[in-house]
């Protein structure tokens, strides 16, 4: 049920700090699917914290739903990089396997939570 919704001009600041939440996350996403382009994953640790910082500004409102999915989108992935990590000390291989599925993944998490801002859209829950 992803309805369309008109934004307010207040609502604007917290839009586009979900751009830039949502283009920082990329850069990472990214960097993890594509060998050579590496994002830092400090830049994914900021964009991190500016959605924890401001998901507050955003409850109630149809943006909140994008502060949460970008939130449970890192921590997921955050979750499934460290469960996996004994596959890379074990065969490296079933690692490399297992991260290039959790990077593919996060990137269709953040492009289509972008393309879902960007059309005013709310996440599902």
């Amino acid at each position: 049920m992803n309805e369309i919704i008109e934004i307010d001009p207040r609502q604007q600041n917290l839009k586009t700090l979900g751009h830039i939440s949502y283009f920082m996350h990329a850069i990472v996403a990214v960097g993890a699917v594509l060998p050579g382009v590496q994002g830092s994953v400090l830049l994914l640790l900021i964009a991190f914290a500016l959605d924890m910082w401001k998901r507050d500004e955003a409850r109630g409102t149809w943006q909140e739903s994008h502060f949460s999915w970008r939130i449970r989108s890192v921590l997921w992935a955050g979750g499934l990089y460290l469960i996996t990590a004994p596959l890379w000390l074990l065969i490296i291989v079933p690692g490399w396997i297992a991260w290039a599925l959790i990077s593919i993944w996060f990137l269709y998490r953040i492009v289509r939570g972008w393309l879902n801002l960007s059309s005013n859209t709310p996440m599902p829950a």
